[in-house]
């Protein structure tokens, strides 16, 4: 690759995502995470947001109301891994287990119910009022507990500190105190740090600057997996 032919553009995904054709040095690419976290994003243009009623309002409903079907599923999972001793890793890490506790606490000064299915109703209800399903937001490889959004760091970055949604475009998983990683995320770490060294640290008429960022970008990433392989081994 010729850097020559690719003119030095800024990102908004990142604050370090600034020499284009580059992805994004946070987060790995969309393509792989729709790999491996095996879920599909479901997204609405501006006019179903901007204008809604009618079948509008009934979409964007209905989206809403999957998107919170989902992001119930995908906590109470992660509570049944902590359970099973597979921890979440990242900076939001402790944060959420403090969360899941709290749960068993709970769950502790209940009557035993006699099916598994009052359990499992019962561990969603405690979530919720736990305001951690309804916090989560899905991001490329990824978890973003949205609680606090004074400790947003994309919202800090973006100087709108008060937001009600964070902006997982520019998502630095790595470094913001909400974001934790899970298993199901690993591989798309993995291949991440993987492109990163064949396609950039491999290439040997990248400059010095550039060869340096990649070298972060590659090392960044492989942080994160040898974090997630860490919170699985400690089971």
């Amino acid at each position: 690759m010729d850097s020559r032919r690719f003119p030095t553009a800024r990102s908004t995904r990142g604050p370090s995502a600034a020499l284009s054709p580059w992805p994004s040095p946070n987060v790995p690419t969309a393509s792989s995470s729709q790999r491996h976290l095996k879920h599909v994003s479901v997204a609405t243009t501006e006019g179903y947001t901007a204008r809604p009623g009618g079948h509008q309002a009934a979409f964007l409903a209905e989206v809403q109301t999957e998107e919170e079907v989902e992001h119930t599923r995908l906590t109470v999972a992660a509570y049944h891994d902590y359970q099973q001793g597979t921890l979440p890793s990242g900076r939001g890490a402790r944060g959420l287990i403090a969360a899941f506790q709290n749960v068993d606490h709970s769950l502790a000064g209940h009557d035993p119910g006699p099916a598994t299915v009052a359990d499992d109703r019962r561990v969603e209800k405690l979530l919720k009022a736990k305001a951690k399903a309804k916090t989560l937001h899905i991001g490329v490889a990824n978890y973003c507990w949205f609680t606090d959004p004074a400790k947003a760091l994309c919202l800090t970055m973006a100087g709108t500190p008060n937001a009600t949604e964070p902006l997982m475009g520019m998502c630095d998983s790595a470094r913001c105190p909400q974001a934790t990683h899970h298993p199901q995320h690993r591989q798309a770490w993995a291949d991440h740090a993987e492109n990163t060294r064949a396609v950039f640290l491999g290439n040997r008429r990248l400059s010095a600057p550039e060869r340096q960022r990649a070298q972060q970008t590659y090392e960044r990433s492989m942080r994160i997996v040898e974090s997630i392989d860490a919170a699985v081994s400690n089971r």
